[in-house]
This record gives C-alpha cells, sequence and structure tokens, in this order.
C-alpha cells in the first residue's frame, strides 16, 4: 500500500461525505466569527459599556444551561442531519432582526438574536458531535474531530477581522446578510449528507449492550450478548438523558475535566484583554495580534491530527494536551516578572493552540467512543450544560473580583483551575477509560 493511501485511510477527509461536511464547517464558523466579532462591537457602541458587552456573552451561556434536557431529547430521538439542518436555518432566519439595528433604542434586538443564536448552536453543536463517528467510523474519528477543530480556527483567521471590516464598512446589517448567506450554503452541504435511516434511539447499539461496556481506546469491541446482571461501572449509566450521561463513569469523568478547564477559559475570557494592556504594557493592536496567534499553532496541530489521528492512542493524546497547555499557561503568566516583549508571548500563544487542539480532540473523541450511538446526544449536552456553568464562573469570577484582586493575580488562579484540570484527567481518565474488569 502507498504512503499516500495509507494516509488517506487513516485521515476523515478520505470519506466524501465527511468532506462536504467540513466545507460546511468551514464556511459557516467563518460566518459565525463575523456575527461573534460584530455583535460585541455593536453593543460596546450602543451602550458604551463593558458591562453591557459582558451581559452579551453571559447570554449566549444561558440556553446550554436552561435547555440541556430538551437538546438531549432531541438528539438522542431525531436523526442527527435533520436537526443540523433546521438549527442552521432557524439561525439564519434569527439573524433577520440585526437589518433593524440603528440606535440605542434597538439594543433589546441584539441580545435577543445573542440568545436566539445560542438556543440553536445549542442543538446543533451536540447533533454534530454525535453524527462524526456514524459518517466516518470510529477508527477516523479523531481526525475528524481535530479537522472540525482546524474549522474553527480557519473560520477565526477569516471571519475574525472581516466582521471588524463589514461592521467598520457597511454596518451590522452588511455582517448579518454575510452571515445568513454562509448559513444557507453550509445548510445545502449538509442537505446532502446521507440520511440516517432510522432516529439514533431507534437503532440497537453493539456497544452498550447492558453489561457490556464501550471500549474507548480501540480495544476489540464484543459482540452483543445479554450478561446477567448489569457491570458495577455501569450503574446508572443506562438511564437515559443528562442524568444518564452524568450517572455513567466514562462520560462523568472527561464532563468533569471539561468543566474544571471551562472555569479557566471563562477566566481567560476578561482577563486576557488587560494581561495585554496592564501586564505587558502592550496596544490594541497587540490585543489584535495575540489573540490571533492563537490559531497558528492550532492549526497546525489541527492539521497533523486530521492526518494522523487514527495511529495515536486517545488516551495519550488527551493527557499530554492537558498537561502540556498547563504548562505553557503558567510559564506564560509569570514570564511576565521577566520579559514585556510582545514578539516572546506571540510565540507563547502560538505554542499554546498545540495543547489546546490535542485536549480538545481527544475530549471529544473519548465522549464519542464512551456513549452509545443511541445516547451520543445526551452526552454531549451534558458537556455543553457544563462547560457553559463552567465558563460562566470564570467570566463571574472575573468581573467580580479584577478590581480588588488584580490581573496576574488571577491569572495564577487560572493557571492553577487548568492544574486542577490536568490532575483529575490523570487521576480520573485512565480508570474511566479502562474496560471493565480490565
Amino acid at each position: 500500500m502507498s504512503a499516500g493511501l495509507a494516509l488517506k485511510e487513516g485521515t476523515a477527509m478520505g470519506v466524501p461525505a465527511f468532506r462536504r461536511l467540513w466545507g460546511a464547517g468551514l464556511i459557516s464558523d467563518a460566518g459565525d466569527w463575523l456575527v461573534f466579532i460584530a455583535l460585541p462591537l455593536m453593543v460596546l457602541q450602543l451602550t458604551g459599556s463593558a458591562v453591557g458587552t459582558s451581559l452579551a456573552f453571559l447570554l449566549e451561556l444561558l440556553p446550554p444551561v436552561l435547555l440541556a434536557p430538551v437538546v438531549a431529547r432531541v438528539a438522542d430521538r431525531l436523526p442527527h442531519r435533520r436537526v443540523m439542518l433546521v438549527a442552521m436555518l432557524a439561525q439564519a432566519v434569527t439573524l433577520l432582526p440585526l437589518l433593524t439595528v440603528h440606535d440605542r433604542s434597538d439594543l433589546h434586538v441584539v441580545y435577543g438574536v445573542i440568545v436566539a443564536q445560542a438556543v440553536f448552536a445549542a442543538f446543533f453543536e451536540p447533533a454534530k458531535s454525535s453524527l462524526l463517528p456514524t459518517l466516518v467510523g470510529p477508527e477516523r474519528v479523531t481526525s475528524a474531530n481535530a479537522l472540525v477543530g482546524l474549522n474553527n480556527n480557519v473560520g477565526r483567521i477569516i471571519g475574525g477581522p472581516l466582521g471588524g471590516v463589514l461592521l467598520a464598512m457597511g454596518g451590522l446589517s452588511v455582517v448579518a446578510l454575510a452571515d445568513i448567506g454562509t448559513y444557507l450554503i453550509a445548510a445545502a452541504l449538509v442537505l446532502s449528507l446521507p440520511r440516517q435511516e432510522a432516529a439514533p434511539a431507534e437503532r440497537l447499539s453493539l456497544t452498550r449492550q447492558e453489561g457490556t461496556p464501550a471500549p474507548l481506546l480501540g480495544l476489540p469491541r464484543q459482540k452483543a450478548a445479554p450478561a446477567p446482571a448489569p457491570a458495577p461501572r455501569r450503574q446508572g449509566g443506562e438511564t437515559g438523558g443528562i442524568l444518564g450521561a452524568l450517572a455513567d463513569p466514562a462520560t462523568r469523568a472527561l464532563i468533569v475535566v471539561d468543566v474544571v478547564a471551562s472555569i479557566a477559559q471563562g477566566l481567560f475570557v476578561v482577563l486576557f484583554v488587560f494581561f495585554v494592556t496592564d501586564v505587558i504594557n502592550g496596544t490594541a493592536a497587540d490585543v489584535g495580534l495575540l489573540r490571533g496567534v492563537q490559531a497558528v499553532g492550532a492549526i497546525l496541530a489541527g492539521t497533523v491530527l486530521g492526518v494522523l489521528g487514527a495511529r495515536l492512542n486517545l488516551l495519550r493524546l488527551t493527557l499530554a494536551g492537558v498537561v502540556t497547555f498547563t504548562v505553557v499557561t503558567a510559564i506564560t503568566w509569570n514570564l511576565s516578572f521577566v520579559t514585556h516583549s510582545v514578539p516572546v508571548y506571540a510565540v507563547l500563544f502560538a505554542a499554546m493552540g498545540v495543547p489546546a487542539v490535542f485536549m480538545g480532540a481527544g475530549l471529544t473523541s473519548l465522549i464519542q467512543r464512551a456513549a452509545a450511538g443511541a445516547r451520543r446526544g445526551s452526552a454531549f449536552a451534558a458537556l455543553g450544560l457544563g462547560q457553559a456553568v463552567g465558563q460562566a464562573i470564570g467570566l463571574l469570577a472575573a468581573g467580580l473580583l479584577h478590581d480588588s484582586v488584580g490581573t496576574l493575580p488571577l491569572l495564577e488562579v487560572q493557571a492553577g483551575a487548568y492544574a486542577a484540570a490536568a490532575v483529575l484527567a490523570v487521576v480520573l481518565l485512565p480508570r474511566a477509560t479502562r474496560p471493565a474488569g480490565g
């Protein structure tokens, strides 16, 4: 077998349907970044208040929390392709009210659109993550997750700057129309994906029969056979919905690690600008530079994982990602005692992107393997709930404590939160990913 053919067989890009889904994701992610940049800027212009901008971010976190039980039920019972299509078309429609925004009196419209977008994204993301293993097969799922993550970073590079330019040149209406166009194109590509024969909940999963745990590390799958009694570690794991995902030891461990990491991410969102402007005395241009270079390492890592993902051990990949990310984060904040050189921090922030992709793709792949096809939507709904709660805790803590505690002490706490996530990952994940009785 030639090297080129071997690489093609190891990457999700070897699956035609995934290539169409990947193209849809790239287009829609670029559109999402148009609005992600433009809406907070518009809120700041209309209110002149950082509080108003913070409210915009917090509103975006509410739907994954409040709708988690509904999202789990929908993602488990309806075909994932259909859920994605409806969500994307609904997101396109709910952007239309932005065409009516002109002054401060229309601020409620902007907030309403932010909430509506988050509502349908809460349904879209679990459906997409649940569809991937079915689309590409378990051996290519890590490659698929890495390539999907690559989309977000490429979309950031394309859509982020373009969103600011379109807002400055044509206003919010132009941004909204551009994003609507990306949703419609992406929806057409998703429509071309193969139809699922039945809703996921109606299909019998061979990997999660009673008493038969789903292997997480590519171990041979057992044929389905009724067992006299459930294995101890499966206690509560067969319950559906959010509670079922949290009762399952494998998915619970993964979600706990992600929640703690999300607290750190919430702190970062608020404190990053203060670190650049107040701690290392950078300019507004430096803020944009350092935020943007994070995508460089992420794109490199996503490309490598997209090609080699099938050959890597998922558990080791995930642990390497979370531990390395923690170390680089701690070095970055504490290096400010030594130097304020922006080029040095550009290298460090670019380097952060590599372990971030390893950690994200690894955790997502482990959840996809841990959860049965019929309950995978619930697992990702629970993950979205945990991520939203974690980020909200971080956002609120940073906002409330910054003035009294200061930027650098809070960033040390942020690095400590990642360290806690790393310790939890090292302790919990090997146990959670070990087959019962192994």
